[in-house]
This record gives structure tokens, C-alpha cells and sequence, in this order.
């Protein structure tokens, strides 16, 4: 039995953010081997976005080096954050302070 002056410290492992219901930004960064037309495929699909839309978040990313692809909550944001990894793109979920 141990005894109560001794302290024990863990850490501990918490995956990402606790989905609060707050919103949050799914960002996507620009990099140097996956093609316009490959993106705007990604986006459509897994952001289910219009072709315009995802062209133009295409060339946004591009030239300003990242961009918000999609705003919403974290239980939704994962899943895609998720599957635009899975395509080899560059994503991460960005929580938003109130």
C-alpha cells in the first residue's frame, strides 16, 4: 500500500480536442508535389465543395501558403481532416478562441 505522502505522476495521452461544439477552422497548407487538379478533386469530394470553390481555395493556398477550407465543429472537421491526409495533402484543425 503506498503511502498518502508519496505523489505519482502520470501523463497522459489525450487525442486532439475534446469536441466541445465549437467551431473550428479546417486549414490546408500549400506544398510542392500534389497538382492543382488533384486538390480540387480532394475538396470536392471530401469538403464537398463546388468546383469553383475548390479552385479557388486551390489558388489561395498556392499563393498565400494556407487556407481555411472549411469551418464547423470538430466531430465534423475530423473526418475530413482525415481523408485530405489520406490523399496526401497537408491539413491541420485549428480551434477557434472565443
Amino acid at each position: 500500500m503506498l503511502s498518502p505522502d508519496i505523489l505519482i505522476e502520470e501523463d497522459i495521452l489525450v487525442e486532439d480536442t475534446i469536441d466541445s461544439g465549437e467551431v473550428a477552422h479546417l486549414v490546408v497548407f500549400n506544398d510542392d508535389h500534389n497538382t492543382f487538379e488533384w486538390v480540387i478533386e480532394c475538396f470536392m469530394k471530401v469538403c464537398k465543395h463546388t468546383e469553383i470553390q475548390s479552385e479557388q481555395l486551390s489558388m489561395i493556398i498556392h499563393y498565400k501558403g494556407k487556407a481555411t477550407v472549411k469551418i464547423a465543429t470538430m466531430a465534423v472537421l475530423k473526418p475530413m481532416k482525415d481523408a485530405l491526409i489520406d490523399r496526401g495533402l497537408s491539413a491541420h484543425i485549428e480551434t477557434v478562441e472565443v
